[in-house]
C-alpha cells in the first residue's frame, strides 16, 4: 500500500515570542515495515538534524526571531508492506528490557495490574496480550475529548473512556507490570472511520525475539496501514512536535493530518 501523508501544526500565541525550540519527530525511517520514497519538513528556520537516545530521527527547530505564528509541515510518500510483526530496530541500539521501566504517564496502580493479571497467560503471552487488548477496549471506549495529553493510565483506566494515546499507555503499563518491555509508537493510520484521526498511536511488545504490534485503539495486530514515525517509552518521549517557548501568552494550536491512499506510476 501506498500512501501519500500531509501533516500541518501551527501555533498561533496571543504575544510575541521571544524564542522557541521545538523538538521535531516527524520523519519516518525505513524498516521492513515501510520505505519512504519521499519526505519533507517545511520549517521556519533550518534544523539541526540528529538520531535521539531510541533510535528516532530528531529535527531541532530554534527560532530566535519574535513571532506569534510558529507553522511546520511534513509531507511525503510511503510505501507500507504486509509485515505484520517487526524485527529488530537497526536504529536503535538499546536492549528492549530498557522498555520495562514505567513513566509518570505509565505508572501502574493496583487496579491496572489486577486487569493485566486477569487475562494474561504466561503459557500463550501472545494470544492473551491480544485478548486484554480486546478487553481494554472494551472498558475503555474509544472518546475523543474526554482526556487531556497530560493524564496518566491510572487516571484515565479509571476514567474509563480515552483515545489512542490513552489506551496505549494503559496497555504499556500492563506489559510492564507483566514483565513484558513494551514501547510506545506514534505514526501515521490510514482509515475510512471518519471518528479516528490520522495521527495515530499504539504499542509495540517485546515477545520471543521480536516486537509485536497491538493497535489498543481499533483491537487489532495488524499494521498494514500504519506509518510509523517513533517509538519511546512514552507519548511524551515520541509525539512528532514538543517544544518550550520564551513569552507568547496564551497560545492556539491546530493540527491537521491527511492521510491518502496512492497508486503506484506505472
Amino acid at each position: 500500500m501506498r500512501l501519500n501523508i500531509e501533516h500541518k501544526t501551527a501555533y498561533r500565541y496571543e504575544q510575541l515570542v521571544k524564542s522557541s525550540t521545538q523538538y521535531l519527530r516527524l520523519t519516518p525511517q525505513d524498516s521492513v515495515h515501510q520505505h519512504i520514497i519521499s519526505w519533507q519538513l517545511t520549517l521556519p528556520a533550518e534544523a539541526v538534524c540528529t538520531t535521539d537516545a531510541w533510535g528516532n530521527v530528531l529535527h531541532v527547530l530554534t527560532v530566535d526571531q519574535p513571532h506569534q505564528l510558529l507553522e511546520i509541515e511534513a509531507r511525503g510518500v510511503v510505501e507500507i508492506f504486509d509485515e505484520v510483526e517487526l524485527a529488530p530496530d537497526p536504529a536503535c541500539t538499546l536492549s528492549p528490557l530498557v522498555f520495562l521501566r514505567a513513566s509518570a504517564l505509565t505508572l501502574p496502580d493496583a487496579a491496572i495490574r489486577d486487569f493485566a493479571q486477569r487475562y494474561y497467560r504466561a503459557d500463550a503471552p501472545l494470544s492473551s496480550l491480544e485478548t486484554l487488548m480486546g478487553e481494554l477496549l472494551l472498558k475503555m471506549p474509544y472518546q475523543p475529548g474526554s482526556t487531556q495529553v497530560t493524564d496518566c493510565a491510572a487516571k484515565v483506566f479509571a476514567a474509563g473512556s480515552g483515545v489512542c494515546q490513552d489506551h496505549s499507555h494503559v496497555f504499556l503499563a500492563c506489559c510492564r507490570s507483566l514483565g513484558i518491555p513494551a514501547r510506545y509508537v506514534s505514526g501515521y493510520l490510514y482509515t475510512d472511520n471518519v471518528e479516528h484521526v490520522a495521527t495515530h498511536a499504539w504499542v509495540e511488545a517485546w515477545l520471543d525475539g521480536s516486537w509485536h504490534s497491538f493497535d489498543i485503539t481499533n483491537n487489532t495486530r495488524s499494521v498494514r496501514q500504519h506509518l510509523k514515525l517513533a517509538v519511546g517509552v512514552d507519548y511524551l518521549d515520541a509525539c512528532p512536535v514538543r517544544g518550550m517557548r520564551l513569552g507568547g501568552g496564551g497560545e492556539d494550536m491546530l493540527a491537521v493530518a491527511a492521510v491518502q491512499q496512492v497508486q503506484p506510476q506505472q
